[in-house]
């Protein structure tokens, strides 16, 4: 009896052990498999590799020349200068911010809200030749860390970009550069972070956002939308034209982003693989739906199809692809690019007559609404033999009601207290000399 009670209490005993055991064996696993680390060069995909460096190339180029050419096409002539210099200084302060910060905020483990990584000075560039040790994020293991962060740069980038187009010709440059610094770390790193690190509590619920729709296009559409009423409307809003400078340059804008979106969506899949290619298909098939669409729609409103609304229509076709790109059929996409084309046009006319804002070149109305359109028509047409998850419209309803409930109070909160401190907005003289002179002693000449 009493070896039958020590054999049962060494085999339960042992069973404890073994669970323990396996139980601290997956919890290793886990953290090994959810922190960045060092690991061998030899075990790093070059195809993947040299794939995810193109498609950063390709997403920069979205920002520049692509945003810069867009927006400023659209501008006043006396404010191009002023257009195209913010985006760029954009971009150059969003890169230094992204490395010193943004990136280990948004991207390493931490908990449900934020990252917290001991690295977060310049993390992610890790290299040791003399040892053959790279670093590798947990979300890409078999690239360099330095190529992943640059690609999740490049989104940074272009989502501060995209909030000039609210503000354009009344924005105070320097203050601008102040708030989208703020705005790209306490705001965007966030979002990004909830939505695409494993531990965010929106990718912890399911929600679905392959390469942006509420991480990129709904923040920014928000927060633009956010700056342009608390900006007010530019002097003489509705009582005089406001000629654009150059729609060439709009539709050579257009083309480049149109390009620089199959790294956008395709780079998404982070290999060079059958979900990439699938991904660069569909998106361009959304973005030649949306382009027409919004055309014929304007037909029939307006009696005639533009050139501005087909480059506008072919943005909104690519915005409301993103977040279903690597997750839908070519049929699916075509659906979703017609109906983003349609809802982004009456987002550009109707309801932004209704939301009385100044949002100058429509980041509301093309990026939010196309966001919105395509976050909650991902959940309808996901397909689990692609993507290998079911849609829930649900689940993207709350993801983008809560990304657009958080940047509508941070960016309010941020811009209220940047007036308080140093003021937003040039001053009347300087909106009517326009602010290529105003601000930077410059402008077009001929």
């Amino acid at each position: 009896m009493h070896r039958c009670a020590r054999a049962l209490r060494t085999l339960v005993a042992g069973g404890w052990v073994a669970v323990l055991g396996a139980a601290q064996t997956a919890q290793a696993a886990e953290q090994a498999i959810t922190r960045p680390s060092l690991v061998a060069v030899e075990s790093i995909s070059a195809v993947d590799t040299v794939w995810l460096m193109t498609a950063t190339v390709l997403v920069l180029l979205m920002t520049l020349p692509g945003i810069a050419l867009f927006y400023a096409g659209m501008v006043r002539r006396k404010n191009v200068l002023n257009t195209m210099a913010s985006v760029v200084a954009i971009a150059c302060l969003v890169s230094i911010l992204w490395f010193a910060l943004g990136y280990s905020l948004a991207f390493t483990p931490g908990n449900a809200w934020i990252g917290v990584d001991s690295r977060a000075w310049f993390a992610g560039l890790d290299f040791n030749a003399a040892k053959g040790l790279v670093a590798v994020s947990h979300l890409a293991p078999h690239v360099p860390e330095a190529a992943y962060a640059m690609f999740q740069l490049a989104f940074a980038v272009i989502t501060a970009a995209l909030l000039v187009g609210a503000w354009v010709e009344r924005m105070r440059f320097g203050a601008m550069l102040i708030f989208v610094g703020l705005w790209s770390l306490l705001v965007y790193a966030p979002v990004a972070h909830w939505v695409w690190e494993p531990g965010g509590w929106l990718a912890r619920m399911g929600a679905l956002d392959f390469a942006g729709g509420t991480v990129v296009h709904v923040n920014a559409g928000v927060a633009g939308l956010v700056c342009a009423w608390f900006l007010r409307p530019r002097r003489g809003y509705g009582h005089e034209p406001f000629e654009p400078y150059n729609l060439a340059l709009t539709m050579m804008g257009a083309a480049l982003l149109w390009m620089g979106w199959f790294g956008f969506n395709a780079g998404s899949s982070l290999a060079g693989d059958s979900r990439a290619a699938l991904a660069l298909a569909v998106t361009h098939i959304a973005a030649s739906a949306g382009a027409l669409a919004w055309s014929l729609a304007e037909y029939v409103v307006r009696g005639k199809a533009t050139l501005l609304g087909l480059c506008s229509g072919l943005v909104g076709g690519l915005v409301a692809i993103t977040p279903a790109a690597g997750f839908v059929t070519p049929l699916s996409a075509l659906c979703i690019g017609l109906i983003a084309g349609v809802a982004c046009y009456w987002g550009a006319t109707g309801l932004k007559r209704l939301l009385g804002a100044d949002d100058s070149l429509d980041v509301f109305g093309v990026h939010g609404v196309g966001g919105i359109v395509g976050s909650l028509l991902t959940g309808v047409f996901a397909s689990p033999q692609i993507g290998g998850v079911q849609g829930s419209v649900l689940t993207q309803a709350v993801s983008v009601l809560a990304v657009a409930l958080f940047t509508l109070v941070a960016t309010a909160v941020l811009l209220w207290l940047l007036d308080m401190l140093i003021g937003l907005r040039v001053d009347e003289e300087s909106e009517l000399q326009g602010l290529d002179l105003a601000l930077h002693r410059e402008r077009l000449s001929g």
